[in-house]
């Protein structure tokens, strides 16, 4: 302890002000106020419920949706739990999951995928805000919101506008197989408002289409493909469906071994071995659902956040398929894919 003697003229201060006292204690309330917010705001944690068709977490982009979470602030295990399930393909189970999630007493839906998941969270509950990736419906056209810049309501998301690019994934197979004349169609219950599309681009382009409709899912491709090769089409177009997606790697082996060209929707079909796809980024899409998501965390209203329309379109294309189907890719064509397996 330091006993020296106090120094009486170096020790003398002025008064303070009580006034004075009062206004520099309140600049420090103030300048500590941020990181109290801060320090409040990660103290809390949030439940974010996740209603899948058939995509599990291990998917590239459901990774890029929780990855996009983190770097907003909202990290699992940490302040953010998410309570997801799946329907495994068996779209009947999707009510009884949807309303399992709401009893979890969730912040907001996620239901990306199919138009089933987005009814079934509708339906089961009346005032939680959805976010959705609407792959494969239009949310206009099939009344889900009124328009993409003002949804209203407690719907939002992304959309890749499924009514325009069905017919653009038509147009580009012919480009790339022009003597095609028959193509065979992969179609499920998901993908109804697809077909319309793409009739009316068969119709421009002079090919007859063969729709091959999958029922009460998990599917038999085996069988299906059985069928589409006794009809002997020159191509296959899959449409887009959260379903075909979990067992594209099936598919694309499937269509390979009956010498089948095909297009998808995304490169990820075109990784597991389909000659072709044109659409969105997926991961985009879901990064992007991901902003949506953290908004409204943050406090933001559904009606507030105008749905999506990302433009940025992917044509992706696999040499070594073509390659093992003899197919010769038009160097015109060629030269426009922005993504290539070789």
């Amino acid at each position: 302890m330091d006993r020296r003697a106090p120094n009486r003229e170096t020790d003398r201060r002025a008064p303070v002000d009580p006034a004075r006292r009062r206004l520099v204690a309140g600049i420090a309330a103030a300048a500590a106020m941020p990181e109290l917010a801060r320090a409040q705001a990660s103290e809390r944690r949030y439940r974010l419920c996740w209603l899948a068709s058939a995509t599990t977490r291990q998917e590239v982009y459901a990774i890029a949706f929780t990855d996009r979470l983190r770097e907003l602030g909202f990290d699992e295990g940490r302040n953010l739990t998410i309570e997801f399930r799946n329907a495994e393909g068996r779209v009947d189970r999707l009510p009884a999951l949807a309303a399992e999630l709401v009893r979890t007493r969730c912040d907001v839906v996620f239901a990306p995928g199919t138009e089933i998941a987005l009814t079934a969270a509708k339906r089961a509950s009346a005032d939680l805000p959805i976010v959705i990736v609407a792959n494969d419906y239009d949310p206009v056209s099939t009344g889900h919101i009124p328009s993409l810049a003002r949804p209203g309501g407690r719907i939002t998301g992304v959309t890749p506008l499924q009514s325009e690019l069905p017919a653009k994934r038509l147009e580009t197979l012919k480009l790339m197989l022009p003597a095609a004349k028959k193509v065979a169609v992969l179609a499920d219950v998901s993908t109804v408002s697809q077909v319309a599309s793409v009739r009316d681009a068969a119709r421009r382009l002079g090919v007859a289409l063969q729709l091959h409709e999958l029922r009460d899912p998990p599917y038999d491709y085996d069988a299906a493909f059985e069928a589409i090769a006794r009809a002997r089409p020159d191509a296959l177009f899959a449409l887009t469906s959260g379903i075909f997606a979990a067992s594209r790697a099936k598919i694309t082996g499937l269509a390979l071994r009956h010498g089948l060209p095909s297009i998808f929707t995304h490169s990820i079909w075109v990784d597991a071995g389909g000659l072709a796809s044109y659409g969105l980024n997926f991961s985009d899409l879901y990064r992007r659902a991901a902003d949506k998501v953290g908004r409204i965390l943050n406090g933001a209203k559904p009606a507030d956040l105008p749905v999506e329309q990302p433009t940025s379109i992917e044509f992706a294309i696999n040499l070594r398929t073509a390659k093992a189907l003899g197919i010769a890719i038009p160097p015109s064509v060629a030269l426009r894919a922005t993504y290539v397996v070789e």
